[in-house]
């Protein structure tokens, strides 16, 4: 791991809905050039995590720190100029679009032009939108091997492929750390292995930082270089991927027992389905 200062840390982050706390003290780390993964049972505060950390959410105590910056007041449009984007867990695309204009949308944050020339898409606005459209297609698209379904509507995409779709759209915001929320959620064994490469490209190839909440034990396992538990709002663990699955109080949080040896076997069994499904 880098010693480098984290590129985004939270510190002390609360927030409340009525009595019921969603977070509470939380604080975690993320250093540059990892990937980070947010683990939890159903309920444990990882979406409310994500929805604070990109702005959706206001916490009521705590902050966060990107790239030196304390953005907790920041609104989630400016956080994502910074460089934060994400996915969502539910599949958050406008499915009466093509891939090609879902992609397009999230360069918006980035784009020069004003209204006035935008409308009469002259001049600068037409440069500035064939530079976006080629640099999308060049690198995003052929990136994530989506390059047939370019003009298909979303709508008409099977689930795999428009949840490739959306990393697309936030890789095209030109992330420094990038938030995906349950990547490969209700994909099958095949769809899981591509998602689990391109995450690993992203972060080797593009040098893009990665913050992940997933449930897949083995892809968490085999890809995190930190792993983060949350249970009931609060960090209950935090370390390399072999110290968290080996940790009695994960296990609890997860089975209800300290029988560390069901979660080592549901993570091996998760691993050897991905092998087995690789090429």
């Amino acid at each position: 791991m880098s010693a480098a200062a984290p590129v985004l840390e939270v510190d002390g982050l609360t927030l409340a809905f009525g009595g019921v706390k969603a977070l509470d003290g939380v604080s975690l780390q993320v250093r540059p050039g990892s990937i980070t993964s947010v683990i939890g049972p159903n309920g444990a505060g990882k979406t409310s995590l994500f929805n604070t950390i990109s702005g959706f959410y206001r916490p009521g105590a705590g902050r966060i720190v990107f790239r030196g910056d304390d953005i907790t007041q920041v609104p989630a449009p400016r956080r994502a100029k910074l460089g934060l984007a994400r996915s969502f867990q539910n599949i958050a695309l406008f499915r009466g679009m093509t891939v090609l204009d879902n992609i397009k949308l999230g360069r918006h944050a980035h784009l020069k032009t004003n209204l006035l020339q935008a409308l009469a898409y002259r001049g600068a606005a037409a440069r500035e939108e064939a530079a976006l459209r080629a640099d999308i297609e060049q690198r995003i698209i052929d990136f994530l091997e989506i390059d047939h379904i370019r003009h298909a509507s979303v709508a008409a995409l099977p689930y795999g492929l428009q949840k490739r779709v959306e990393m697309a759209r936030a890789l095209a915001m030109q992330p420094q750390v990038l938030m995906l929320d349950e990547p490969v959620a209700g994909m099958n064994r095949e769809e899981t292995e591509d998602m689990a490469r391109f995450i690993l490209d992203v972060r080797d190839e593009w040098g893009v930082t990665v913050l992940m909440v997933e449930h897949d034990m083995g892809m968490v396992m085999d890809l995190s270089d930190h792993v983060v538990v949350l249970n009931f709002g609060q960090v209950i663990a935090a370390g390399v991927p072999r110290d968290v699955q080996d940790n009695p109080e994960v296990v609890r949080a997860y089975l209800g027992s300290g029988d560390m040896s069901r979660l080592r076997a549901g993570a091996a069994a998760a691993r050897a389905g991905m092998a087995g499904a690789a090429p």
